[in-house]
């Protein structure tokens, strides 16, 4: 079932969580492990993340460095399938434009129709590391709306491959990206609602925020998309702080603010215990304001860890 159809067809705020790929040479079993205690709250769907190639360094015998290129995270498709065929619940694979060419990109979308997976999180995916900007494959999408627009091609049974026979169409229900704080990369928020908006235009049928702490930035988000006649579906992206080096490494890489309020809290914590605790709280207040408010889904990114998210759902669900 497609994620609006989903939504449409419930009356109250669900719960979604977002999953990484192990490092390569993980275990399926570590997935499960993850999952299995979220799974008495029924998500009706669970995000997986697509990871793009990262460069880096070895060191030689004869002590020079050579740079190499690896996927530290392979497996997305196959995650996917794997959860599906587990859990019998619905997937949202993200697909990138960083490290992809078109082709790729069209062979992970035939792949997944195949296996029955119809939602996709189309991104256009971070900078690499040591990069000071984005850089597209040489026959790769640049930006998010390019990928977005691919896959409603497929939708309609045009495949790069002009001359293929017997074409059949896909039948994809995109998701992308949204930012309550602004794209880091956007000049201002105005031009951030206008490329936003593009991409709905091309398509797209629901957006995922980015993670924020403070539901004021969210709610404003959703007033603005409205003021700009955008009415698809704006599911908020939680993620409970759990360490003392997020203060600094969150609002760094993603560029969102923490409130003063949060921080004071973590700063004064006793242990490394009780500032999983307080962002578990801070996180269930979050939580338990936005399902008041009657958000369509309450998203939760769990970096590979599940005990903090199982807590706070078990408080709000």
């Amino acid at each position: 079932m497609k994620i609006p159809e989903i939504l449409n067809n419930s009356k109250k705020t669900l719960f979604s969580f977002e999953l990484l790929p192990p490092l390569k040479g993980g275990s399926i079993k570590d997935i499960y492990k993850t999952i299995d205690p979220l799974m008495e709250f029924n998500p009706p769907y669970i995000n997986v993340t697509y990871h793009q190639e990262e460069l880096v360094l070895k060191k030689r015998a004869n002590g020079l460095l050579e740079q190499k290129t690896v996927r530290k995270r392979p497996g997305t498709v196959a995650i996917a399938a794997a959860i599906k065929n587990k859990y019998k619940v619905e997937l949202v694979p993200h697909l990138i434009c960083g490290g992809f060419t078109k082709e790729e990109t069209e062979n992970a979308l035939i792949d997944l129709n195949f296996l029955g997976i119809n939602n996709i999180l189309a991104l256009r995916g971070d900078i690499q590391s040591g990069q000071k900007s984005f850089i597209k494959e040489e026959s790769g999408h640049g930006h998010a709306m390019g990928l977005v627009k691919q896959i409603v091609e497929l939708n309609k049974g045009k495949y790069l491959d002009e001359e293929l026979f017997n074409k059949q169409a896909t039948n994809f229900s995109i998701g992308i990206a949204g930012y309550p704080e602004k794209h880091p990369e956007a000049p201002n928020m105005e031009m951030d609602i206008y490329y936003l908006k593009k991409k709905i235009e091309a398509g797209a049928e629901f957006i995922v925020t980015q993670m924020f702490f403070d539901n004021k930035k969210y709610i404003d988000f959703v007033k603005l998309c409205k003021q700009n006649d955008i009415n698809i579906p704006i599911i908020p992206g939680i993620k409970p702080i759990s360490t003392l080096k997020q203060l600094n490494i969150l609002p760094r890489i993603f560029s969102i603010d923490i409130p003063s309020e949060l921080t004071s809290e973590i700063i004064k914590a006793k242990n490394k215990e009780h500032i999983r605790e307080i962002g578990i709280e801070w996180a269930i207040n979050q939580s338990k304001e936005l399902k008041k408010a009657n958000v369509p889904v309450i998203h939760y990114y769990t970096m590979g860890k599940s005990l903090n998210i199982q807590k706070i759902v078990t408080k709000v669900f």
